[in-house]
């Protein structure tokens, strides 16, 4: 394998003052929070310290995935999904226009930090760690987690706090070393095992699509080989784990490009960084997976897949 020689254990770095004070970074990794809604998850998430902005952020991608349109068949509403009672309690008007309005994330981010804080306040006396029983309340109420002292025993509550704890560290600034997931090297060897084969919209490499992939299929197939299941589609993969700079890239990542580079919900394209400024990649219709280069215009950035990540990524495909 080429490529093999260049893994190395690398390390992130983060602004001093970037961490709370009890170590959870506090600052968004770059490109993770769609450029209109950023600047309110860096302010709201701020509010009290159960909360941060990556975690706020996790909540919204985890309920949304960003959208301010979205409206579930329990008619929860907005980027924040509330319920209209909860809204009628909890909505706030973050903005100071003199409405308070559900579908607008300038209102609705301020509120979903206001009652994460409120919750927070509300189980205050409950051991444990405060923001795991901060996202139980959220999840199932705080008189259940008053009740159990703690997170609840309750198979879908433990879930939620799982995945927003583990999401929280994709939209992190990582702030400790992080060294290269020992499946990196099988999934740049399943992914050369490809090389030459046609692309195919769509495609999974199952034989219903003749051994063919799409750009994210090969990437989704590439880790699935060494067990890890990321989602389907490019856009949600870019969650799979942290996001290291450019000059921090090690073979084994993630790469996106995007046609806005300040909303990654515009990524359009993945391959699989194998060193020297090339990627491995099934590139569109009529290619077939090669090598290509990575530097860009559209290059949006990178995420250094991890299990914890890729198993709390919801599948929106």
């Amino acid at each position: 394998m080429a490529f093999m020689g260049l893994l190395v254990v690398g390390t992130y770095s983060a602004a001093p003052g970037a961490t709370s004070a009890d170590g959870r970074s506090v600052a968004l990794a770059k490109g993770t929070v769609p450029a209109a809604y950023s600047g309110l998850v860096q302010k709201w998430g701020r509010l009290c310290d159960a909360i941060s902005p990556p975690l706020l952020a996790a909540q919204l991608y985890q309920e949304s995935g960003f959208n301010p349109r979205a409206q579930s068949p329990a008619e929860a509403q907005g980027i924040a999904q509330f319920i209209p009672s909860t809204w009628a309690t909890h909505g706030v008007d973050g903005d100071g226009d003199g409405d308070r309005d559900v579908w607008d994330p300038a209102d609705a981010i301020p509120s979903a930090a206001s009652y994460d804080c409120a919750l927070a306040k509300y189980v205050s006396k409950v051991p444990g760690d405060p923001v795991d029983n901060m996202l139980a309340a959220y999840n199932a109420g705080p008189y259940r987690v008053i009740a159990s002292q703690g997170v609840p025993n309750i198979a879908e509550t433990k879930n939620y706090v799982k995945i927003i704890r583990s999401l929280e560290q994709s939209f992190a600034a990582p702030v400790r070393p992080v060294s290269f997931s020992k499946q990196a090297a099988g999934a740049i060897y399943y992914a050369e095992s490809k090389l030459g084969t046609p692309y195919r919209w769509g495609g999974d490499g199952t034989p219903e699509d003749g051994g063919e992939f799409d750009c994210s299929g090969l990437t989704k197939a590439a880790y699935a080989s060494v067990g890890i299941e990321l989602p389907r589609v490019a856009n949600d993969q870019w969650y799979a784990g942290p996001h290291p700079r450019r000059d921090e890239l090690q073979p084994g990542d993630l790469v996106f490009f995007a046609h806005n580079l300040r909303d990654p919900r515009s990524i359009y394209h993945v391959g699989i960084y194998v060193g020297g400024g090339y990627m491995i990649d099934a590139p569109y219709t009529g290619a077939v997976i090669r090598f290509d280069k990575i530097d860009s215009p559209d290059y949006i950035g990178a995420t250094r897949v991890t299990a914890e990540g890729a198993d709390a990524v919801p599948d929106r495909a």
